[in-house]
């Protein structure tokens, strides 16, 4: 009997929906798609009925009446970087919730096949808009942004206003993470994570870079303070974020002339490969040496001295810019904008309480 019912609601349809609400097929239709005037009491009914009689709506028919795959394309530079990989999965969940799927791809950063080819090859009968996280080492001009379909940004490159752009306040996350370590006792501060030579004027000038925008933020705290970070305190690692990067650029700050009490890493695995080091050389964290980092990947809890850092802003970096991407896909929203978030330190055991 119970394989019976599972049969029958597997075949229930919108018209026997609206006919066991008493209501039209047009009715039942506005409620599923949330459109149209109707009382409280009817658009109550007619839920009620669906769940009573599980009615499951036909995605990919409704995605196809309107002219739509129901598919998002998600571009990324790589899936190695745990920020990246987080993203895409959060970007993932975030769609399936509003009945999308997506594709995941990535570019080559820098190169001919990189993000100005995804933008420019993009295919709209395959899905229906490109979130896009744009490579610092991408040649994006704003012309380039000049695109037919729905198209949001995510990270920290500038899209000079053309169209979406979602990303996390960089400057104001690393101000806060200077200004941490400044308040729990640290004076002065070294930065590993630089891509280029030190350059404090172009940093108080800089519009977009993960690393430029922390720098800057660094920077303008320690103006706030009196304080000037000191060149041979910022350890460059070029476009190298990894582990072994944090470790190479932190045993220059050790092997250098100039003390340091605090450390600031660009981002964790900078941070771990930091912690590394200082352990391997005697330095106490965070008696001598307070660390923090940014993007609260999730190795950074788990470590033998768990790690300070800054949060990702995922859980809002992704539903933000998903919601953002259909929006324009169902034309509800027209001019481009600039989403940004506050980040907040997550304290753990690298600096004091």
């Amino acid at each position: 009997m119970q394989d019976d019912l599972n049969a029958d609601r597997k075949h229930v349809t919108l018209r026997d929906v609206a006919q066991a609400a008493g209501v039209s097929l047009k009715t039942a239709s506005n409620v599923i798609n949330g459109t149209g005037r109707m009382t409280d009491a009817t658009r109550l009914r007619v839920k009620s009925v669906i769940a009573e009689l599980g009615y499951r709506v036909n995605v990919a028919a409704r995605n196809l009446n309107r002219g739509l795959t129901g598919f998002i394309t998600l571009a990324v530079p790589s899936l190695t970087p745990p920020y990246l990989a987080e993203l895409a999965n959060r970007v993932i969940d975030e769609a399936r919730k509003r009945d999308y799927s997506v594709y995941v791809t990535t570019y080559a950063e820098g190169s001919a096949k990189g993000a100005r080819d995804v933008l420019q090859t993009f295919n709209p009968t395959v899905s229906d808009g490109v979130i896009l996280s744009m490579s610092e080492l991408e040649d994006i001009s704003p012309e380039d942004f000049d695109v037919d379909y729905p198209l949001v940004v995510v990270g920290s490159r500038t899209t000079w206003g053309r169209v979406d752009h979602v990303t996390p306040d960089d400057v104001q996350a690393a101000a806060k993470a200077a200004r941490y370590l400044f308040e729990h006792g640290s004076s002065h501060l070294a930065v590993i994570g630089a891509r280029k030579p030190f350059d404090e004027r172009a940093l108080l000038n800089a519009v977009e870079g993960n690393d430029q925008l922390r720098l800057k933020g660094i920077v303008e705290e320690c103006g706030q303070r009196g304080v000037r970070l000191d060149p041979a305190l910022v350890s460059i690692t070029s476009q190298d974020w990894s582990i072994g990067a944090g470790a190479r650029a932190t045993q220059r700050l050790v092997d250098g002339d100039v003390a340091f009490d605090g450390l600031i890493a660009l981002n964790d695995q900078l941070a771990i490969g930091a912690l590394s080091v200082l352990a391997t050389n005697g330095v106490k964290v965070p008696d001598q040496v307070q660390v923090i980092g940014f993007d609260n990947i999730e190795e950074s809890a788990y470590l033998q001295t768990p790690l300070t850092t800054m949060d990702s802003c995922l859980n809002w970096t992704a539903p933000t810019a998903v919601e953002r991407i259909i929006a324009r896909i169902q034309g509800s929203i027209l001019t481009p904008e600039l989403l940004s978030v506050d980040s907040r330190v997550i304290a753990r055991a690298t600096t004091r309480r």
